[in-house]
C-alpha cells in the first residue's frame, strides 16, 4: 500500500481510468462483432451501417490513446476487407 499522499492520489486516478477505458474497450469489441455478425449473415445494408459505427468508435478510441493508432488502422482495414467480401 501506497503511504505518500502522491502515491495515494495515483493509485486512485489509475483505478479510474483502466475502468474507463475497459468501457471503452467493451464497446469497442462489441462494435466489430455487430459487423462480424452482418457480415457472415450476408446482410449487406446491416453491415455497412455497423462499419460506419463501429469505424467511428475506433478511430475516437486511437485519438484519445486508448488502443494504438496502428491497431486501430489494422482493425478497420480487416473489418472494411470483411465488408466488401460481401459486396462483391
Amino acid at each position: 500500500m501506497a503511504h505518500h499522499k502522491d502515491a495515494i492520489k495515483r493509485i486512485k486516478q489509475n483505478a479510474k481510468r483502466r475502468m474507463r477505458n475497459r468501457h471503452y474497450r467493451t464497446r469497442m469489441r462489441n462494435h466489430i462483432k455487430r459487423v462480424r455478425v452482418a457480415v457472415e449473415a450476408g446482410d449487406k445494408g446491416t453491415a455497412n451501417v455497423e462499419l460506419r459505427a463501429a469505424t467511428s468508435v475506433i478511430q475516437r478510441l486511437a485519438s484519445k490513446g486508448i488502443i494504438h493508432r496502428n491497431q486501430a488502422a489494422r482493425r478497420i482495414s480487416r473489418l472494411n476487407a470483411a465488408v466488401k467480401k460481401i459486396s462483391v
